[in-house]
């Protein structure tokens, strides 16, 4: 039988059969792959760990009759502090939900790098609540040719003064002489969480303060926008 082994982190798992499960991996080198770990449910099972949520690691996978099946796994980060906090543990899977949702069966290496950045910045180095999350959404808009651009109207190209509007339509900041009934009026605090999100690093977001709740504003502005611009929600406790 072929085999193939690719990088790539565990983004669901679920039950097949008495012991088996259906694993869907999204990998560096194909994007998303649909696999099975057999008998990985019994108590002594070799490959146990590495068929959870969040597991990143080298996986080799093997042609077999009935699908795609993962024969050895070479863990590289489970992330288990993520496990350990209920906060931290829901951002993570709005994470993989999202990634869930908008990948296909090719490769995308930037969006691959953001969600490892992403889980790192949540387990290991104490980024607030929602910090991490609000990130990947941006990034996700500019990977998708959305980028969010805070100086300039989408519809007249004017620069942005005063009251700020988000246009759903277009996915994009408008003034006020081009808003309309699809554009919201945005709170200078959620602007400026946005703007500080968007320019620090995943690394150092814990040294940010935001005020006035920007980051949760900023969250349900961009899942408003998600659910425009690929027309399904992603899983979120907001």
């Amino acid at each position: 039988m072929a085999k193939t082994k690719v990088k790539a982190l565990v983004i669901d798992s679920k039950d097949s059969k008495e012991k088996d499960k259906l694993v869907t991996l999204f990998s560096l080198e194909e994007g998303k792959l649909f696999v099975y770990f057999r008998g990985v449910k019994s108590e002594k099972a070799k490959l146990k760990a590495a068929k959870e949520i969040f597991t990143f690691g080298e996986f080799v996978i093997e042609e077999g009759k009935s699908g795609n099946i993962v024969t050895e796994v070479e863990i590289i980060d489970s992330f288990l502090p993520l496990r350990n906090n209920i906060d931290k543990f829901f951002e993570a899977c709005s994470v993989l939900d999202i990634v869930k949702k908008l990948t296909k069966n090719e490769p995308n290496t930037s969006l691959f790098i953001e969600i490892i950045k992403a889980l790192k910045a949540l387990a290991y180095d104490e980024a607030p609540q929602n910090y991490s999350l609000v990130k990947f959404l941006i990034s996700i808009f500019n990977f998708s040719g959305y980028a969010l651009n805070f100086e300039e109207c989408a519809g007249c190209k004017a620069k942005l003064t005063g009251k700020k509007f988000f246009n759903f339509e277009y996915g994009e900041f408008v003034c006020a002489n081009c808003k309309n009934l699809t554009s919201l009026e945005v709170a200078p605090a959620t602007i400026s969480a946005l703007k500080l999100l968007k320019s620090t690093p995943y690394e150092k977001l814990n040294s940010l303060k935001l005020g006035g709740s920007g980051e949760l504003k900023a969250l349900n502005l961009l899942s408003q926008n998600f659910e425009w611009r690929f027309g399904s929600k992603f899983f979120t406790k907001i």
